[in-house]
This record gives structure tokens, C-alpha cells and sequence, in this order.
């Protein structure tokens, strides 16, 4: 693959479109574009290969031999048929990027484009149908909403849609979405630890007055918190009483 980069000014009626081109655009993408280039009168260069015409095949599927047999007639009508397409073709190139533009710059009157050369063959000229239309980043999500609101400051919604791919509705989303800030570092033990554990329907009558004894307690507690100081309540409770318990024995059976 030639590694030349240099932009150079061809014939829009030079350039012929790949057959099997696999990217679509919708027609609302595609008046975009269109309008997108009107107003600024920029756009990525196209990149195309010299256009390589395929020899013609019998119906075996392989090229049909000099030596086949014709009339001297046909052969000469053939090889004029040949020449003229070979001659039309001349200094053409097929787009393997750039499809939607070079229509694009048709329909806005444009008589010639930028493009870049690439000097690839037909298995190199597939590989790039299949990728360069495909490999793209994805916005971050903070730029993208710091310039959505730097250009909504110069154009309203509905103007700045027809120009990029959201509509109206959605740079207004965007451009009123607010992202929350980082949160501070916080130490692993500041995090409360889960505890997963099974009750009966007994227990889980007792457990839920429980926790309502604790709500009217402490208020200003959430649903989580409640359960969090129930459950250590009711632990430290049975501590406490278990801890007096075992002192009450020991002082049965401490000698006198």
C-alpha cells in the first residue's frame, strides 16, 4: 500500500463509485452533510485507487482465450467494445472512502474534490471498504456536552440539528444534562459491608417491629441505616446481656 498522503484536486466526473461499498447513509445524515459543506466549504478528502477495469470472463468464469471461435466480425466489434471502455476509464479512480461526499459535492456544483490516492489492489481495496467507514471513537460524554452548549450559545436546536446527527430534542437533553462531579476519595473502611442473611416469617414480624421502634427513634435515618442499627441494637444487646451473665456465674463459683 502506497503510503502517500498528499491531497490533490481531481475531477468529481473522474472518480467512480466502489460496487461493493457496504456504508449507508440515511437521507437526513445525508442533507446534513450536504448543508454541513454549503456552509463551511470543508470536508475530509476523499480517498481513492486507480481504477483497475477486471477482464472480462466467459461463462466458466475464466477469461475467455484469444483463440476462441468467433467470426472475424465479432471479434472486431468486441475488441472496439473493449478499447472504447478501456479508453473511458483512463485516469479514473474508484472511491474507497468518501461516497456520501463526492455525491454530496456533485449536488452542490462542485466540479472537482480533494482527494488522496492510494495505490492498493482489490484484496487490500476490500479489507479498507470493511474498516474505514467502522473504526471510530465514541464522544466523551463532558465534551461533548461542553461543546454542544458552546455552539447552542450561536445557534438555536433546531438550526444546529441540521448541521450534526442529534436532533433537536436530544442536544437539548444533552445540553441540559447535568454530570455529577467525582466524589472524594474515600477510605475502603469508610464503606459500610454487606450482610446477606435468610428469616422466617416469625422473625421477619419481629425484625419489622423492630425497625419501626428504631424509625421513631432515630428519624432521620434512611430504610438501609434502620437496619444497619437494628440489627447492631439488637447484637449489642445480647452482648451486653450474656457478658453480665457470664460475670453473675463466675462470681457463683468463685471460691469464698
Amino acid at each position: 500500500m502506497s503510503d502517500r498522503s498528499t491531497i490533490q484536486l481531481i475531477a468529481l466526473d473522474r472518480l467512480i463509485a466502489h460496487p461493493d461499498n457496504p456504508n449507508r447513509m440515511s437521507s437526513s445524515n445525508f442533507t446534513k452533510l450536504v448543508r454541513n459543506i454549503e456552509q463551511t466549504g470543508r470536508y475530509e478528502p476523499l480517498i481513492v485507487r486507480p481504477y483497475r477495469e477486471k477482464p472480462r470472463h466467459s461463462r466458466q468464469g475464466r477469461a475467455a482465450p484469444r483463440h476462441c471461435e468467433r467470426t472475424k466480425a465479432s471479434v472486431s466489434g468486441n475488441d472496439n467494445e473493449n478499447q472504447e471502455s478501456r479508453i473511458e476509464h483512463r485516469g479514473r479512480f474508484q472511491i474507497i472512502n468518501g461516497y456520501h461526499r463526492w455525491q454530496a459535492l456533485r449536488q452542490l456544483g462542485y466540479k472537482r474534490a480533494d482527494v488522496i490516492v492510494w495505490d492498493v489492489d482489490d484484496d487490500q481495496a476490500d479489507v479498507l471498504l470493511a474498516t474505514l467507514n467502522r473504526l471510530a471513537g465514541s464522544d466523551e460524554l463532558s465534551r461533548k456536552i461542553s461543546l454542544l452548549k458552546k455552539l447552542s450559545k450561536k445557534m438555536n436546536a433546531r438550526e444546529l440539528s441540521k448541521l450534526i446527527p442529534q436532533t433537536p430534542g436530544q442536544i437539548k437533553r444533552l445540553v441540559n444534562l447535568r454530570i455529577p462531579k467525582a466524589p472524594a476519595w474515600i477510605p475502603s473502611d469508610r464503606f459500610a459491608n454487606p450482610l446477606v442473611f435468610f428469616v422466617t416469617d416469625e422473625q421477619k414480624k419481629v425484625i419489622e417491629e423492630a425497625l419501626s421502634l428504631i424509625k421513631h427513634r432515630a428519624s432521620s435515618l434512611n430504610k438501609a441505616e434502620a437496619k444497619a442499627e437494628t440489627l447492631r441494637l439488637v447484637a449489642q444487646h445480647f452482648i451486653d446481656t450474656n457478658v453480665q451473665g457470664y460475670d453473675e456465674n463466675e462470681d457463683q463459683v468463685r471460691p469464698a
